[in-house]
């Protein structure tokens, strides 16, 4: 008979599972987006709205959250919430999408852009091939790290993280008490189209987006009914804070006008001319730390979602193995390392892709705040060590918000004739008869 598989050990703390979230979410999106944003709504006071809204978006999200995150601190994270409230099939499908979609597409963009900023960085030209060949690089050196312990990969978080917060405080220090820019940037603006505004709205939702990770590595945290609500809470205040800055020095520094023109990475325009050549140079070197360090986040975190499907019986067992000596989920981390760098190979559009990232992955977030109603009810005697403030009003506003924003952006590109999230909604539907049949192999073998 063969002997159940080890469990995973806990050794993240606070420090290391608040630098995991900031480091999954801080990524490519602050440094990348803002140019796209402006150029598809040249309004900064709307801009910041948006910002802001979907900000207190996420906070709400993270909230409800870190009540079942403490309910039930397991490996998995969102994969466990839906599994307990709706059942197998729900936590199935999310697992699918996991596996085969927004995992590789996110470890896929991210290795990217990674790839893009060092050139940019050098300052030379750089062929697809080329891009791809450092993309792939990264990903082999990251997943290396986290299969070597989940120790390592937070260590490796904590680092980068450090490293992208000084530099987005510099960043906004640098801007309002160095850099000569102006308050009239802020109201100078044109007319916002219905359109591109829709289209923005998915560039900001993919640039917050990663806050969940962190309840996925649960069962590795160090007293989690303790530190998993300060470590989401804490978190997410770092992030909204630093997004709205940053944010803030960018139209200070420069109209929206001249932002949209932007074609290197923004932070080192205002950088450069802050602190000259060498101070851009130094916030690209940040920048690239930032990427890095959210693509090691995305290798350490997500993985457990396979790794506890695994366990349950919903996925090839294969996937529920731990290393005998560094108690990490290998094969789990393997794999999805592998199935990222087969989309940086297949990767052609990085919006499209982030697009239907973001509408497959937040549809998911709905029905997974959607379950703090269901377990409260079903779950009422469980131990909950954190209670979502302003119950029920909190989740309801995380959910309202995510289907307005998520509407808006199926509207949007409809309107320009991409069904990308047509396609991934579609594909999230066709889990179901996946499980079904999964279900019947199980019962003939």
């Amino acid at each position: 008979m063969q002997s159940p598989p080890q469990d995973l050990r806990r050794v993240i703390g606070f420090a290391g599972g608040t630098a995991l979230i900031v480091g999954i979410t801080i990524g490519s999106g602050i440094f990348r987006t803002p140019p796209t944003i402006a150029g598809l709504v040249p309004n900064p006071l709307v801009i910041m709205g948006l910002w802001t809204a979907f900000g207190l978006v996420s906070i709400c999200g993270a909230l409800a959250l870190a009540e079942l995150s403490t309910m039930l601190p397991q490996a998995g994270g969102v994969y466990v919430f839906l599994r307990e409230a709706y059942g197998d099939a729900a936590a199935f499908v999310f697992g699918w999408l996991y596996v085969l979609i927004t995992t590789p597409t996110t470890i896929a963009a991210l290795s990217v852009v990674f790839a893009e900023f060092l050139f940019n960085l050098l300052g030379v030209p750089a062929s697809a091939r080329a891009i791809q060949l450092i993309a792939i690089a990264a990903i082999i050196t990251l997943t290396g790290a986290n299969v070597l312990g989940a120790r390592v990969g937070a260590a490796v978080s904590e680092v980068t993280t450090l490293v992208k917060v000084i530099a987005l405080a510099a960043i906004i220090l640098g801007a309002f008490l160095l850099g000569h820019g102006s308050l009239a940037n802020f109201t100078a603006g044109g007319t916002v189209h219905g359109s591109g505004l829709a289209r923005a709205v998915a560039a900001v939702i993919w640039t917050y987006d990663g806050w969940i990770a962190v309840s996925m590595i649960a069962g590795e945290v160090v007293a989690p009914e303790r530190l998993m609500k300060r470590i989401i809470i804490v978190g997410m205040l770092v992030i909204v804070t630093l997004y709205i800055g940053a944010n803030l020095a960018y139209f200070y520094m420069m109209p929206v006008s001249v932002m949209a023109l932007q074609k290197e990475a923004i932070a080192r325009t205002v950088m450069t001319a802050i602190a000259g050549p060498a101070g851009g140079v130094l916030i690209m070197l940040a920048i690239m730390t930032s990427v890095y360090g959210a693509l090691n986040g995305n290798l350490l975190a997500k993985p457990r979602v396979p790794y506890a499907m695994a366990r349950d019986g919903l996925i090839f067992s294969l996937l529920g193995k731990t290393h005998p000596r560094w108690g990490t989920p290998w094969v789990a981390v393997l794999i999805q390392g592998v199935v990222g760098i087969i989309m940086v190979l297949a990767l052609k559009d990085y919006d499209t892709l982030t697009t239907y990232f973001v509408v497959v992955e937040w549809a998911a977030l709905i029905f997974a705040v959607g379950a703090l109603f269901v377990l409260r009810r079903t779950m009422a005697d469980a131990p909950r060590p954190f209670r979502t403030p302003a119950y029920p009003v909190v989740p309801l506003l995380f959910i309202l918000g995510t289907v307005v924003g998520l509407s808006a952006i199926v509207w949007g590109q409809i309107q320009v004739h991409n069904y990308s999230p047509v396609y991934g909604l579609g594909i999230a539907v066709a889990g179901f008869p996946v499980h079904y049949l999964w279900k019947r192999l199980q019962r003939i073998a």
